[in-house]
Parts: C-alpha cells; structure tokens; sequence
C-alpha cells in the first residue's frame, strides 16, 4: 500500500492538477494573461506541488517562501483564492501588496471573500481610509482582516471617534496603529484614555497616545507607567508626557543602554536626566545611532558633548538624510567667516523645516558660495 503522503498529495493534486500542470481554464490574478501557473514549480521531494505554484504563479512568493507558507494552507480548490486575490486586485492592493499579505497571513487564500473580507474593507473605507492606506496597513497587519467586524472593529472605531471627534484623527490614529484592534476595549483601552483625561491631557495628546500600543496596556500596568512619569516631573498637558511613556515602557536594557552610550561621551547623571526630560526619546535610540551621531558632532564638527546634551532632540534626526547635508554648509559658511559659529542654536539648524533653511543657509549666499549648493548635496564633500 502506498504511503499516506503519497496517496495525500495524489489526491490534492487532483484537484485542480493534470499530469503536474494546471486544469485549463483556471487562470491567474497574478499579472497579464498569465496562466495559472507560469512556471512548472517541482517540491523539493521532486513532486509537483499545486499550492507551491499557486502562491508562486499567483501570488508572487518565491519558491523558498511558497513552500515554507504551503505548510501553514493547503489549497483543496482554487475558488475562495481566486475570488481572495479579484477582490485585494479591487481594492489596488498591488502585487507587492498582495505578495507581502500572502507570506504574512497565509489563510487569507480560504476565507470568504464577500461574507468575511469585504465587509471590513467596505467599512474601513466608509471612516476615510483610502484603498493605498488600506493596501499598504493591511499587507503588514493582514491579521486585521481576521478580527470581528461587529464585535470589535466598529465597537473600537465607534469609540476612537468619540474620543477625537473627527474621521480625519481617526484615520490618522489607524494608519500608525492598526494594533489598537488588538486591544480589549472595555478592560483597557476605554479605562486607559478616561484616566488621562482626568489628568488634563489635551485630545492633540490622547491622539499621540492611541497611535501608541502603550494604550493597550492592562489598566493596573498602564496606572503604574502614568504615575512613573509623574514623578520624573513631565506635565500630562504637553506630548512629552506621552513621550515619556513610550520611553519608560520599554524593557529596563534599553535604558541602561543608551545610559551608557552617552555616558562613553562623557555625559554626567545630571545631564542624562536633563535630556531626558527635554527629550524622552533619547533614550530609546539604538547604541549605533548614539556613537554615529555624537562622533559626527564632536569628532567630525569639533563640538563639546555636553552642547549636544543641551539639545538632545536632534539626536533622532537621521545622520545621513538631514545632519551631515545641514551642517555640512554651516562648516563651509564658518570656514568662509559668512556666519559665525557661536551664535548658531544646534537645535534650530537640525529642526528648521526644508525651506527655511534653504533661504536662511543656501539660497542667501549664491554670488559668495557658488557651490554651496551641491555641498547640500552631497555632491561637493565638505569633510
């Protein structure tokens, strides 16, 4: 008698598979006027295998990931994947799209497209959400889809929209945090934001707050981290409350981290904690981030560490795209005597927005630093 995984795959295969390729008729969503599978895909036990092909041919897997996915779904018939990929192909989820969804939450090929799916898409698209923010949140949450519509989707965003009062903040709090579904309602998230409003805090931070997954937190937790943050000083009324929280609930190395990092740069107690208090998220950068970017400022611009410690926010800027273009024409324009370098505020030069520091810094000295320009850059090295 054969083996059970033999006769297992002989009579999967004969499903919607004729001598190793597909049945006609059965087309792919998956590109132009592709057949349903393009390319004779054979398993690693040298077998033809139908959902390995599947996910290939239509879903744009590679070989590696559509047999490691093939463990997780097993496709009996292709009518419930076809009609799962016309309707994401609907919704302009994109191949990439559709791709990075499949290799995430592998179900979604069976589920029913017009009973289970559609509805979740219809109503998120009825609050605001556009059909690419819908393509781009879903495809990296695809577990979204999974969770009930009226027990727990509408109940939330019925909620949310109580709280901030408009679909604009709505979305807005959905398109950076899609784990709110996650949470339980009623036991955390309502008791949650009730506690912070009796503590002041504006809706501009309440929103900060629920684009947070902080808010999800058991009730006792989420007292104990308010009251943690109380006592460091930080004022409910102002974001850097919120700041604060993201920073303090985090695991205990994460701090010890960056405590020592800075300490390497010759930072005192009392100038970590008085970063902190300006910035809360200084302390949950990466140890990489800390060194590359202090040894850029002390190193390369010849600054005191302990300036830097006086504005710790520009930290968080990223290296490449805004520090060294910025501060690469503040070296030219001190070196040309056309600014001096004592007056300038760090803080300033790093957060000032695009424009601003293009007419205040380049566009103001075309006829003295002709290449100041391309020293923005990065086409003239100013290093």
């Amino acid at each position: 008698m054969a083996p059970n995984f033999i006769l297992k795959s002989f009579r999967f295969a004969r499903v919607f598979c004729r001598d190793g390729q597909p049945m006609e008729g059965l087309a792919s969503h998956f590109g132009l006027e592709k057949q349903l599978y393009s390319t004779r895909v054979i398993s690693p036990a040298g077998q033809d295998d139908c959902t390995v092909s599947y996910l290939v041919n239509s879903c744009g897997l590679s070989l590696e990931a559509a047999t490691l996915v093939s463990h997780k779904v097993k496709l009996q018939t292709l009518d419930k994947p076809n009609s799962v990929l016309a309707l994401l192909r609907d919704y302009e989820f994109s191949d990439t799209h559709i791709s990075t969804l499949v290799r995430r939450q592998p179900r979604i090929l069976v589920a029913d497209a017009q009973k289970t799916l559609l509805p979740k898409l219809e109503f998120l698209s009825s609050i605001g959400m556009s059909r690419l923010d819908l393509a781009n949140k879903l495809s990296h949450d695809p577990w979204v889809m999974s969770r009930s519509l009226e027990n727990l989707i509408i109940p939330m965003c019925s909620f949310l929209k109580s709280v901030v009062l408009s679909d604009d903040k709505l979305v807005y709090i959905l398109k950076h945090n899609l784990y709110i579904f996650s949470g339980n309602l009623s036991k955390n998230v309502i008791p949650n934001v009730e506690l912070v409003r009796k503590l002041g805090m504006p809706q501009s931070c309440i929103v900060l707050l629920l684009t947070s997954i902080i808010v999800l937190r058991e009730s006792e937790l989420f007292n104990q981290l308010v009251a943690e943050v109380e006592q460091w000083g930080f004022d409910p009324r102002k974001s850097s409350f919120v700041l604060a929280m993201n920073a303090l609930c985090r695991k205990e190395t994460t701090w010890k981290r960056c405590d020592q990092a800075y300490r390497r740069w010759g930072w005192s107690d009392n100038d970590i904690v008085a970063a902190f208090r300006m910035d809360p998220l200084c302390m949950i950068l990466s140890e990489k981030k800390i060194m590359a970017t202090m040894d850029f400022f002390v190193n390369k611009m010849g600054w005191q560490s302990h300036t830097v410690a006086k504005y710790p926010h520009v930290l968080s800027y990223s290296l490449e795209k805004k520090i060294i273009p910025r501060l690469s024409v503040v070296r030219v324009l001190v070196l040309k005597g056309l600014i001096e370098e004592h007056k300038l505020n760090l803080g300033s030069v790093i957060s000032v927005s695009e424009e601003y520091f293009l007419n205040r810094f380049v566009n103001k000295y075309p006829n003295q630093v002709p290449q100041l320009l391309d020293v923005y850059q990065g086409k003239v090295a100013s290093f």
